[in-house]
């Protein structure tokens, strides 16, 4: 079996990054290879391909932005980056990947950003039609130039597009937390590229994750600006009617259920506000991945996926268990956001219902269903 092959992380990654004519890829240290890659920490439980360009670049690529990192992952990685820095990886004994071509994505990622080489440090995760690779470029000197996502089917790329679009206009000032900006956005080979600015060198994770950032939330659904008129739910119900057009009949009774005499703020939202996407720079926050970014939604929206995705996500909690995170994230914080207790119902119900309609929307761009989502949380929204 082929790298190519393999059904794991490695194997897709491989397929999303490499499969294309001339291109090659091997398990083995080819010193002919135009690109080698150390295999962090083995081939069965890969977690990151690290470039094997130069000892800089490979050190870099384990240092850089190592503060953003869980305290666990930080000290592993500082430990194999002190080793390649000192020329001594070869201590790990971690395998190596080789790879052969005359086309690369790297190389056509670095003649566009106008540069001679770009070095890719790659992430592997589980095999997932929502995931997309990413790569943060390297110079030859081991500076950070870029990070690039990668869209490589119908889901994946929309997502990509959408990304780009948000960051070319994101407003400024009100408030309104800096995210790093868009440096290219380019097609390739039937993937969709977006490259985003490396972050500042003195990102910091946040402090207390748990705790909701209200006023970034505010200014993002304000966009800077001031408090938006309340307005009829009955839009939102409509629109998700729409959206739900084929869908499984029981996402049209709960749409039917939901109130209709309520008013509220609506706005934007950034769509995955979780503490994993924002740090923190000389006290202010920064914000990334907005690839999820949407309008005319409740004020609240971000509140009520930080709690649900965290519950998901980090404690590994099943859909039952996260919306109930939210009914209490909503019901301690929901006041500070003008949300009474018969508005903070319906932001958790419309929450989950929109969240449902996301996953319902990627699986027919070709992502597959989410079974963490689905049919979970139908099942939820029938209990509530």
């Amino acid at each position: 079996m082929t790298v190519l092959d393999r059904q794991d992380g490695l194997g897709w990654v491989a397929r999303a990054l490499f499969a294309d004519p001339g291109v090659s890829v091997t398990l083995g240290n080819d010193p002919a290879a135009r690109l080698r890659y150390a295999v962090i920490p083995s081939v069965e439980n890969a977690k990151f391909l690290l470039p094997l360009a130069s000892k800089k670049v490979t050190a870099a690529s384990l240092l850089a932005y190592n503060a953003l990192r869980p305290p666990k992952v930080r000290a592993s990685r500082a430990a194999i980056g002190l080793l390649a820095r000192a020329g001594l990886l070869g201590l790990t004994k971690a395998p190596v990947l080789s790879v052969h071509g005359d086309e690369l994505l790297s190389d056509f990622l670095a003649a566009r950003l106008g540069f001679d080489r770009l070095h890719a440090a790659i992430g592997i995760r589980p095999p997932d039609p929502h995931h997309k690779p990413t790569m943060q470029l390297f110079d030859d000197a081991g500076q950070p130039r870029g990070y690039a996502k990668i869209g490589w089917n119908d889901g994946t790329r929309a997502m990509v597009r959408s990304e780009a679009a948000t960051l070319s206009g994101l407003p400024t000032g009100g408030g309104f937390p800096p995210a790093p900006r868009l440096l290219l956005h380019t097609q390739w080979h039937g993937r969709e590229i977006a490259i985003i600015e490396p972050m500042p060198r003195d990102v910091r994770r946040i402090r207390k994750p748990d705790e909701p950032r209200l006023d970034a939330m505010r200014a993002v659904a304000r966009r800077g600006g001031p408090a938006n008129p309340p307005q009829p739910v009955t839009g939102l119900l409509a629109h998700w009617r729409r959206r739900a057009v084929g869908a499984d009949p029981r996402i049209h009774g709960f749409i039917d259920r939901m109130a209709t005499d309520l008013t509220l703020e609506f706005g934007d939202w950034h769509g995955d506000w979780v503490p994993w996407n924002i740090a923190r720079q000389r006290g202010n926050l920064l914000v990334w991945d907005w690839e999820n970014r949407a309008s005319g939604v409740p004020l609240g929206f971000d509140l009520a996926h930080q709690a649900f995705q965290t519950a998901l996500s980090t404690h590994r909690r099943p859909a039952f268990d996260c919306a109930i995170a939210v009914d209490a994230t909503l019901m301690r914080h929901g006041p500070a956001l003008g949300l009474d207790a018969e508005r903070q119902k319906f932001v958790a119900d419309a929450y989950l219902i929109e969240l449902w309609l996301r996953t319902f929307e990627l699986s027919h761009g070709g992502a597959g269903w989410n079974p963490k989502l689905h049919p979970a949380l139908l099942e939820v929204l029938a209990t509530r």
